[in-house]
């Protein structure tokens, strides 16, 4: 769970960083100082302007980081995938269900500009890979549990 909230920590920051690049962030709990660092962190300024260059660079970090952490994303759904090995209705493997919708979202966002949108996308990925293999642990358990019971049980 630690680590868990250490990557949506890591995650945010990023995000909020290539928003404002030169800015220092501080987090809610390390609250301001002053009146006036409060008005300073919340108020819309002008920003800067950036050369073409620059911005153009500021860009490409942005989309390589994101790039990166669905890269990464998709690399644990398909991990995270291989414990899903019961058929479907269809008969179809819950694994290969898994992995072509995972494809199919990958590639419906593939285009996606807007940063926030992006990191949406993410955290929610994030978390539908924790939600199901959480309650896949907890089945497993739940399982293990009902045969250890039946064994003990005298016929």
């Amino acid at each position: 769970m630690s680590s868990k909230l250490h990557a949506y920590r890591a995650l945010l920051l990023t995000h909020l960083r290539s928003h404002q690049p030169n800015s220092h962030l501080r987090l809610l709990h390390h609250g301001p100082d002053t009146v006036e660092e409060l008005l300073d962190r919340h108020v819309v300024k002008k920003e800067r302007s950036l050369d073409d260059d620059e911005n153009e660079l500021l860009t490409r970090q942005r989309l390589t980081s994101t790039r990166r952490e669905a890269l990464s994303l998709y690399r644990d759904i398909i991990r995270a995938s291989r414990f899903f090995m019961w058929p479907d209705s269809r008969g179809v493997l819950w694994r290969d269900v898994l992995r072509e919708n995972a494809r199919k979202e990958f590639e419906e966002a593939r285009f996606e500009k807007d940063p926030e949108i992006i990191t949406r996308l993410l955290i929610g990925g994030r978390d539908a890979v924790q939600a199901a293999l959480d309650k896949l642990v907890e089945k497993q358990k739940q399982q293990i549990e009902k045969e250890r019971n039946d064994s003990t049980r005298p016929r």
